[in-house]
């Protein structure tokens, strides 16, 4: 059912009699629609009447019944006439027998299904409740939230009269009690840190309901907010005194006491205790197994017993088994067999990871838990930021369920451990290059190449019976040409099979050939490199060439077109090389347009470029081409981002021009989803023929470190650029990295150290004319300075980027430092001029045609108007500079908007909007790092304070004061008088 229309474009199409059918609302403003036309519905005292009827689901009212709905008991002289008036007006606007006289009282009868929006609401609720008796709570929220949006307003606005009133009140408990359904429902699904928000304006709305309190403190405790949740009780338990002079109710009271015991079941989703059993997020991730799987019938029977002792009804304790070999013997391929056939003991889902424990860069164990935990169903906002935190709750989440994790390509144990789950049920299947023999409790297995039997049974599966048969000898040179190791015979045997006119001794003749594998096979990579030998020998010139040469970038995969600029080739044949590598498996097609090596495979590529590309330069010429190609795409998505910037024109000029992009979402779209290649070239580039442009990469995709995603990389890259400049001495380039990591560190909140590196870039500017660096770096200082609360310095820095910008003709640099002055400025009680200057930005972002840009000036006048006493401007500016955050992700700016825009309502003497705008910046974070989040719970604080949640305030200043104490500022004092007191009370 998709409920009452609120209007004629939320009509159902589909149905030639619904445009004429009768429609009407009780759940707000009592109206009426005739298909998608308003029907009039008189007077207030007419619509009570129609609204009494309505109520009544088609039960007869007497007069005298109506009457007193209308008037109570002190009805007027004509109250009968005006009954019968009302109802006679109503008769004519409604279909022929919908209102009928009947035994001195009235009826609407022969509705439609979806007439009234109440009945769909109650059929909505009824149907969220059967959803989640079965267990289904995605279907049940969705379907709850339905009935929610039916409701317009208050129930029944406008309309007089007792009936009216108590049918009000009545309406209203029921919406809060599917409010709260809903909520629960949230918590149980792991919503809790968006709850927050929400619970936390509901509780203000309706101080004396303990559900609600009771919800918040849930939600608040697993968002790891322990301190906030029991100055929630606190603050009930005061308010119920003084309002009512009781005490919390019981169930109230325990949650407290299991909060206080840090109780381990209160971290997930109460277990049903009964049926209906909950259907829960069950991941599938398990990659598909090989048809052809041959042979390890040992090592599957042993890998089985192992899995099987995990999942029984005796369990005890967590399996853990570690497959270990060299590459190319099977180990994914084995696990990923033996895993499938497990599943049905595994119920509750099954995972799996690449570890990529083999190449340059590694997995990094907190983002695999990232992936693992979205995967089970938790909410981006609600996973931690440390590692530490991310495994707890990856194994709250685990426990009491039965689930299978797949850790494939795994470096050593300490990747391992954080991943692994920690409870009975559960098991883990690990591969590796390395015996893990320091990962406790874990059952070891060595897997060693195929048997004779097994690869010549897994060469004939793939090859083919008919062609195989008559040349068995010749099959089995094959294999042993292989070291019968699965992955060389897999690639021998595939590119027999998709070759009709070759004959098994054909192969064979040219494995015997010394020239094309090693004349010994040895352990470790010599080993894999003879594995793979057998397909790079088979490659022509051309494919050869590509292979050598695409495996010298870092990064994860690479796309067709750097793939081309790699190769100096067009795109279309570019596509087609890329396409007949993947033909002989020694390249995989990770999406389409995009490719990546297999680890191994990637570090045999480079050997071979090592030992055969000539001449030798053309290895860096190749890795000089991806550079520019990175830097000119980068450079056409600052531009579109940027009109105007002269940045642009202050860059090391590569060989590529970059092509167009259609808009700023599409241009946005390429730099997000090449943020890892491009920062790998970036870091692989910082060698002296190629630094200037390398950093040059960096000054312009600062967007990626502003976006929140890839913030922490791209500061691993910009530091390394900084080292590499100095110890190269290459001063511009040293001067640039060093003003793009002061950005990064003042983002994250890290302001001295910022400062430092903002200074050391200054002082470099003394031996070189570099007008991008002599703008930007003041810049930074000025931010730096405006930031920590130094405002007479962070004016002369804005005045000295101003002059810079100016002279080097660059309007939206201006328009930067002209905001940030005007921000200064309203911090030293110069109002007038900052509003003034926060103008002018505005203006100068406009006439260039800037969006996210725009943004930053609305939000910098923002909070001018707001310091100017002029709210209601500033909240218009903040809002503006909220959309226009959200169209471009940047989600730290939105976050940091949302705190300026519960500064303002707070200051308006609003603090229930203050507390939910406070709560959105905390679960969103914020540009500033921690430094900006003990700002968010300040505010929260405050607000809370203002709504009678003494305790929890409390909590929020404590958690603040933690935070400023470490970083030393300034506002440590501020929060410490808020809380001094509190202290006395």
């Amino acid at each position: 059912m998709d409920g009452v229309p609120r209007g004629p474009e939320q009509r159902r199409p589909g149905s030639s009699t619904e445009p004429e059918a009768l429609r009407f609302s009780v759940l707000g403003p009592v109206r009426a629609w005739r298909g998608g036309e308003p029907v009039a519905t008189g007077s207030p005292q007419q619509r009570a009447l129609l609204a009494a009827l309505l109520l009544r689901e088609g039960r007869t009212a007497t007069a005298a019944e109506l009457i007193d709905s209308l008037w109570g008991e002190e009805p007027p002289s004509q109250a009968l006439a005006a009954v019968r008036t009302y109802a006679s007006r109503l008769r004519k606007v409604m279909d022929p027998g919908v209102l009928v006289s009947e035994s001195g009282g009235y009826a609407v009868r022969g509705l439609g299904e979806e007439a009234l929006d109440l009945a769909a609401a109650q059929e909505l609720a009824a149907e969220a409740e059967k959803a989640r008796n079965t267990g289904d709570l995605c279907h049940a929220r969705d379907v709850l939230n339905r009935a929610l949006s039916l409701w317009d307003g208050e129930t029944l606005a406008g309309v007089p009269g007792p009936y009216a009133e108590a049918q009000r009140v009545r309406l209203e408990e029921w919406r809060l009690q599917l409010l709260e359904s809903r909520l629960d429902m949230d918590l149980e699904q792991g919503c809790h840190a968006e709850a927050v928000s929400e619970l936390t304006a509901l509780t203000a709305a309706h101080p004396l309901r303990e559900r609600l309190r009771e919800l918040l403190m849930l939600a608040l405790y697993r968002s790891g907010r322990q301190a906030e949740a029991l100055a929630v009780y606190a603050d009930t338990r005061r308010l119920l005194a003084d309002e009512l002079g009781v005490d919390p109710r019981p169930g109230l009271r325990e949650l407290q006491q299991r909060i206080l015991r840090a109780d381990p079941n209160l971290a997930e989703p109460p277990a049903p205790l009964a049926e209906p059993v909950a259907v829960l997020v069950r991941p599938a991730q398990l990659p598909a197994t090989v048809p052809d799987f041959t042979g390890r019938a040992s090592f599957v029977r042993e890998l089985s017993e192992v899995l099987a002792s995990a999942s029984g009804d005796r369990a005890r304790v967590m399996a853990v088994s570690a497959l270990a070999g060299i590459g190319g013997v099977g180990k994914t391929t084995l696990a990923v067999h033996v895993a499938h056939q497990a599943r049905a003991a595994f119920p509750d889902g099954q995972l799996y990871v690449d570890l990529q424990g083999a190449g340059a860069r590694v997995a990094e164990p907190e983002t695999v838990l990232g992936s693992f935990l979205r995967a089970l169903g938790t909410a981006d906002s609600a996973i931690p930021d440390s590692l530490e935190e991310r495994a707890a709750l990856y194994r709250s989440l685990l426990d009491g369920r039965r689930v299978l994790v797949l850790l494939d390509n795994a470096h050593d144990a300490a990747q391992v451990r954080p991943l692994l789950p920690g409870t009975a049920g559960c098991a883990a299947l690990v591969t590796s290059r390395v015996r893990m023999v320091d990962l406790a409790g874990a059952h070891l297995v060595d897997l060693d190449v195929m048997s004779p039997d097994e690869a010549l049974a897994l060469f004939t599966k793939i090859v083919g019976e008919e062609r195989v048969a008559p040349e068995r000898e010749a099959a089995l040179d094959v294999v042993a040409a292989c070291g019968f190791l699965p992955l060389a015979i897999r690639i021998a045997a595939s590119r027999l099979a998709a070759r009709r006119t070759w004959t098994v001794s054909a192969l064979a003749a040219k494995l015997a050939d010394g020239r094309r594998r090693l004349d010994e096979l040895q352990a470790g990579d010599l080993a894999v490199k003879a594995t793979f030998e057998l397909g790079y020998g088979a490659l022509d010139a051309t494919q050869a060439r590509a292979f050598r040469l695409l495996g010298l970038a870092d990064g994860p995969d690479v796309s067709l077109a750097a793939a081309a600029a790699v190769l100096d080739l067009p795109v279309d044949d570019t596509e087609d090389l890329l396409e007949s590598l993947v033909d002989t498996s020694l390249l995989e097609s990770a999406a389409p347009g995009r490719y990546r090596f297999h680890d191994l495979v990637r570090l045999y590529a480079r050997a071979c470029a090592e030992r055969d590309e000539q001449p030798p330069g053309e290895r860096d010429a190749a890795m000089s081409r991806l550079l520019d190609f990175y830097l000119a795409r980068a450079v056409q998505v600052y531009a579109i981002e940027r009109p105007g910037d002269r940045t642009v024109a202050h860059l090391e000029k590569g060989r590529f021009t970059g092509e167009e992009f259609a808009d700023a979402s599409k241009a946005l779209d390429w730099l997000h989803a090449e943020a890892g290649p491009l920062l790998a070239c970036v870091q692989q580039s910082l060698e002296a023929p190629m630094l200037r442009r390398a950093v040059d990469l960096l000054v312009v995709s600062i967007d990626l470190a502003e976006s929140g995603a890839d913030s922490r990389q791209y500061r691993k890259t910009a530091i390394a650029a900084c080292d590499a400049a100095a110890a190269l001495g290459e001063a511009r380039a040293e001067m640039r990295a060093r003003v793009t990591l002061a950005q990064v560190l003042s983002q994250a909140g890290r302001f001295e150290a910022a400062e430092e590196e903002a200074r050391r870039a200054d002082a470099l500017l003394r031996g070189t004319d570099d007008p991008w660096a002599r703008s930007t770096a003041p810049n930074q200082l000025g931010i730096i300075a405006l930031c920590t609360a130094r405002y007479a310095d962070a004016e002369g820095y804005f005045l000295r980027a101003i002059d810079a910008f100016r002279a080097d003709d660059n309007a939206p640099g201006e328009a930067s430092a002209v905001c940030n002055l005007s921000r200064t400025l309203a911090s030293m009680d110069r109002s007038p001029e900052a509003v003034e200057l926060a103008q002018r930005g505005i203006e100068i972002y406009d006439e260039l045609g800037l969006s996210v840009r725009l943004a930053n000036a609305r939000y910098a006048s923002g909070i001018v108007l707001a310091q100017a006493g002029r709210p209601a401007e500033a909240l218009v500016q903040l809002d503006e500079a909220l959309r226009i955050f959200a169209e471009n992700r940047q989600s730290l700016w939105e976050g940091t908007t949302h705190y300026r825009i519960a500064e303002v309502h707070l200051r308006a003497g609003r603090p229930t909007r203050a507390a939910r705008h406070a709560e959105q910046a905390l679960v969103t974070g914020c540009i500033g790092g921690d430094w900006m989040r003990a700002n968010a719970l300040t505010v929260l604080g405050r607000a809370l304070d203002a709504l009678g949640q003494a305790d929890r305030a409390r909590a929020c200043w404590r958690e603040a004061l933690v935070i400023y104490d470490e970083a030393g500022s300034a506002e440590a004092a501020q929060v410490r008088r808020l809380l001094t007191p509190l202290s006395a009370t």
